[in-house]
């Protein structure tokens, strides 16, 4: 039996290895095409976050253009090869799963990634373009804005992640009301508390300036109040 259990164990290690390592060749394999492609979509997200503004950006050492391309190479080459690493994990973990237990973590997965791609936009199209053009505001006779292409390429990512993470909040919502962790009537009564810590969490994922954590912060809750509203509906529903 323990002979039984420990070939078992092996065999587990085996595929998982198996899976790691068709993840990582994927990403070997696609990165010099997408090496080649990162300049001209840098150069579109800069358009789209600076667009109309007039300001051209800076560079302060001759590899600093070259390393943020890279940065966005390896952001290209996760997310075309995304899909197919998450179906071979889908593929390994198959096999343990009830046939509820693959319907619900489908579903999870889909409307996890939906508001990830959402809260990536929302914040590339709306809320970048508007800390840009807020941060130009302090320009004047005396004061000249300049920006670094470093710290927009930097802000950029770690806003576009930040609102695809914290747009997860209504799944989050729904998700502890519907197992039970919580009941509808707690977590609606302690909308203070909620508010408090999405400012907190908001003020870690974002750059320490106030107006980004009002962006991220504000549509998070109005998220909050969307899964509420969700699983009322759906209490409701039931009742009847």
């Amino acid at each position: 039996m323990c002979e039984e259990n420990g070939e078992s164990l092996i065999s587990h290690l085996e595929a998982l290895r198996e899976t790691l390592l068709k993840c990582i060749i994927s990403l070997c394999v696609v990165f010099p095409f997408v090496f080649f492609a990162a300049p001209p979509v840098l150069n579109w997200v800069i358009d789209v976050i600076i667009g109309g503004t007039g300001i051209k950006l800076n560079y302060f050492s001759p590899m600093e253009v070259f390393v943020v391309q890279i940065k966005m190479a390896f952001i290209l080459d996760l997310v075309i090869c995304f899909p197919y690493m998450a179906k071979k994990v889908w593929d390994f973990i198959l096999p343990a799963l009830y046939e509820n237990e693959k319907k619900f973590i489908k579903s999870i997965v889909l409307i996890s990634s939906l508001l990830f791609v959402s809260g990536a936009a929302f914040c590339l199209f709306v809320m970048l373009p508007f800390v840009i053009k807020f941060g130009l505001g302090f320009s004047g006779s005396n004061i000249n804005a300049m920006f670094n292409i470093s710290n927009i390429a930097n802000l950029a990512l770690i806003m576009t992640l930040s609102f695809g993470v914290m747009f997860q909040m209504p799944l989050i919502t729904h998700a502890l009301i519907k197992s039970g962790a919580v009941s509808y009537e707690t977590i609606s009564d302690k909308r203070p508390y909620v508010i408090v810590i999405i400012l907190i969490i908001a003020g870690i994922l974002t750059p320490p300036d106030v107006i980004s954590q009002i962006t991220l912060g504000l549509p998070t809750y109005l998220l909050f109040e969307l899964g509420l509203l969700f699983s009322k509906n759906n209490k409701i529903k039931k009742l009847d």
